[in-house]
């Protein structure tokens, strides 16, 4: 695929003041400005993320109310139930409250829906089963509920409080709950926690409810340590992609230190079946402890993650995350069968001047696994693309944007013609009559073309600096790891080395032949480079002098630390100057 690519300028007048008064390198201080920290104290602070910066929880829209209502319940020892959600920010969302109001002296009981049978959030269905099972005046919804509006004036008819802690977009009239603590409510000058997922929220909710109980003089709240749940914080912010920046990166950089550590049987056996090795890292959670715990949502009920993160020992823990293990193989396969047909069906009809989204639907295709095929599309073609699998009399579906278009602004406009639909910017849901799908698919273009070019449409390819080769010495980048953890909005350092040749012919690497070897050199110094999935993609190989666009790491092989280049394209070396 052809990217653009995009190097950031050198701003000395900006980058030298940090350089000098936090004693950083010149590239380190230019990576602070491309990310928008200009001003010392605050790149300080960023590079130096500390729990005691976290904002007062009550600074949270609503939030007041919600632990006025909680406190309420508690006195009469009123139950309450959490409704939460299938995927990895809900089920840690929901065993960070259940476990740690069950603590303080709540009865707590908690309600999944199941994917294939209720839906997504708070279905008709699901509130009406969840109502069924549990007897109880008081619903806190989590990690849904922001567009819920005929579900909660239906339980308030029942005689039922909701309190929503979302962070989803907010439908427009908004449901009339009792509280509705959601950082998109948040004015624009607020502190920097409207990014924060659900598992964000819930320990929010948590120190406000510590706060509030000190307050009163309640002994069994000063015993309480908030720390205990920063390993679930972390795996649920991580596994939702949301940016990791303000108080995200706060309490994921305190939750991966938790990991490490952590005595939690649900995780210690989770990190066991799926062989996860410290250090832990954004890549750790994200691709091996992440996808475990949402393959039991993807496929069947989010019970048996939840379960495992409840579970009291590892002897209860170890079996739970052996059968989550096993789903999740089951999971890939079903994936990738799916994956290949869904890009043979667009590969087959693409045509990029005409076509600005990507909808494709086939009865047969597992509403489970809707969202990773839609991100596996959007690589492959770079669209914002919708995938829908069949349900009965609805389709189900989830979509995947790119940079500059708002998918959930966009289904907005499709309203009348979608069951259900709600999310973020870059991702979201959809419900549909599948007769509605061409209608759909004509509208959402038609809104796309007004704010997507051609030329958007070429992936950018972001680069933070160029660097000779002979300047990535192991010092140089060990010390780009201070802006760790890397994620949305906080990627990992990428830069542009200029002017190298093959050192020696590529080597072809791995099972399947799949990756490509490189060494690379400048004329001073070498440096092997790997290019994943390269052979697999039919990506030429760089010939003559050019530059490469790369991640550089600093690995370690039998004692002997080097730094290695992830590499990302090449060009020709001329490129640099014609530019």
């Amino acid at each position: 695929m052809k990217h653009r690519w995009l190097v950031a300028e050198s701003q000395p007048l900006l980058a030298r003041p940090l350089s000098e008064q936090l004693k950083v390198s010149p590239l380190l201080a230019q990576c602070l400005v491309n990310r928008g920290h200009t001003d010392p104290a605050r790149a300080g602070t960023f590079l130096e993320p500390r729990l005691k910066a976290l904002a007062d929880p009550f600074l949270l829209p609503d939030m007041a109310v919600a632990v006025e209502r909680l406190f309420a319940a508690r006195a009469a020892r009123e139950p309450l139930v959490i409704f939460g959600d299938y995927d990895v920010d809900g089920v840690t969302a929901t065993t960070i409250l259940e476990t740690g109001l069950t603590a303080l002296g709540w009865t707590v009981h908690h309600y999944l829906p199941h994917r294939m049978d209720e839906g997504y959030g708070l279905s008709q269905a699901g509130v009406e089963n969840c109502l069924g099972r549990f007897q109880v005046n008081l619903l806190l919804a989590v990690d849904c509920g922001s567009t819920a509006v005929s579900q909660i004036a239906w339980l308030r008819d029942q005689g039922v409080d909701v309190l929503v802690l979302d962070h989803h977009q907010v439908s427009d009239p908004a449901p009339l709950a009792v509280a509705l603590v959601n950082p998109q409510r948040a004015a624009p000058e607020a502190p920097n926690f409207r990014e924060l997922c659900s598992a964000g929220l819930a320990f929010k909710l948590l120190h406000a409810v510590l706060k509030h109980g000190r307050a009163l003089g309640l002994a069994a709240f000063d015993r309480a340590d908030l720390k205990e749940h920063l390993d679930l914080v972390a795996l649920g912010t991580i596994a939702d992609l949301v940016p990791l920046v303000g108080e995200n990166r706060i309490l994921v950089t305190a939750g991966l230190q938790r990991l490490e550590t952590t005595r939690r049987p649900g995780i210690v056996a989770l990190k066991e079946v799926s062989q996860t090795r410290s250090p832990i890292g954004v890549y750790e959670v994200g691709f091996q402890l992440g996808p475990r715990l949402n393959a039991a949502g993807r496929l069947e009920t989010a019970e048996a993650a939840l379960d495992l993160l409840l579970a009291p020992d590892e002897a209860t823990a170890l079996p739970i995350a052996q059968a989550l293990d096993a789903t999740n193989r089951e999971r890939q396969t079903i994936e990738k069968q799916m994956a290949d047909d869904a890009v043979g069906v667009v590969r087959s009809k693409f045509r990029p001047e005409e076509h600005f989204v990507i909808v494709e639907g086939h009865l047969h295709w597992h509403i489970g696994v809707v969202g990773i095929v839609a991100s596996r599309v959007l690589r492959e073609f770079y669209r914002p693309t919708i995938i829908l699998g069949g349900d009965n009399e609805h389709w189900r579906g989830s979509g995947r944007s790119v940079a500059g278009f708002d998918l959930a602004a966009a289904l907005r406009e499709c309203d009348d013609l979608l069951v259900r639909h709600g999310g973020h910017a870059m991702a979201a849901g959809v419900t549909i009559q599948p007769d509605k799908v061409d209608a759909f698919r004509q509208r959402l273009n038609e809104v796309a073309k007004r704010s997507l070019g051609n030329d958007t449409l070429i992936p950018e390819l972001r680069l933070d600096a160029i660097v000779p080769l002979r300047e990535l010495t192991i010092e140089a980048v060990t010390e780009l790891q201070k802006l760790a953890p890397f994620g949305q909005q906080n990627p990992a350092i990428q830069i542009c080395i200029p002017s190298v040749t093959n050192a020696l012919s590529p080597q072809k690497l791995g099972r399947g032949q799949q990756h490509w070897r490189f060494r690379i050199t400048d004329g001073v110094a070498q440096v092997d480079a790997l290019w994943w999935g390269a052979v697999t993609e039919g990506l030429p190989v760089p010939t003559g002098t050019f530059d490469v666009a790369a991640v550089p790491q600093v690995e370690e092989f039998n004692g002997r630390r080097m730094v290695r280049l992830r590499f990302l394209a090449w060009r020709p070396a001329a490129a640099a100057e014609a530019k």
